[in-house]
């Protein structure tokens, strides 16, 4: 199968003041990091709309992150083809276990279900395992994100276990399941040079 190609970039201020769009709807906030009990768009490792008024100090503090782990890792994802900034994803990096906690989310609605979260993922995981040196990536789904559980495991995901009740969904408590994948295994599945699966 090839892939939309994508670049996984530092993220920018403009970049942020997209993400601070995207989030003010309900749908791609629900699928980013859902929300907090109490209502408000959550966004994890930074908060979007601080950080945009943050010194230069600050900036770097949180995306050019030297401190002892586990630390994150930020990127913004754009098109290839024409430039274009589509969403962020985020590695939460555990360098004591070898593991990091993956996320992605594609801001932009009309590029839902296109392919662009599948690069996306994919590139991430490659950086993880082959720039990092890291032994297994993994995410943590929500049970009503069918989409992601599909795409996950259409991507070679095993699952691994279940949260109980772990996320709140309008006014309800729902399960995520936490799946993942091992080195090896990505290995495995998309060789050593991921180049030749992007068109």
């Amino acid at each position: 199968m090839n892939y939309p190609n994508i670049d996984l970039r530092t993220i920018s201020r403009d970049d942020v003041k997209r993400i601070v769009e995207w989030i003010k709807d309900d749908e791609v906030a629900e699928l980013w990091f859902g929300r907090y009990s109490y209502g408000d768009a959550a966004h994890l490792g930074y908060d979007p709309q601080k950080i945009l008024t943050s010194s230069k100090e600050e900036w770097d503090r949180t995306f050019n992150d030297e401190n002892p782990e586990p630390h994150r890792a930020f990127f913004s994802i754009y098109k290839s083809e024409d430039n274009e900034h589509i969403g962020e994803s985020q590695l939460f990096i555990d360098d004591a276990l070898g593991d990091a906690q993956l996320s992605v989310i594609i801001g932009r609605k009309d590029l839902w279900h296109h392919g662009y979260g599948s690069s996306s993922v994919v590139k991430l995981m490659s950086h993880a395992f082959k720039n990092l040196e890291l032994y297994r990536v993994w995410v943590d789904i929500p049970e009503y994100n069918t989409h992601a559980r599909n795409m996950f495991e259409g991507l070679g995901f095993q699952h691994e276990g279940t949260l109980r009740q772990s996320r709140p969904h309008h006014g309800a408590r729902h399960n995520s399941a936490i799946m993942g994948m091992l080195k090896n295994e990505f290995s495995q599945i998309y060789g050593e040079d991921i180049t030749k699966l992007f068109s």
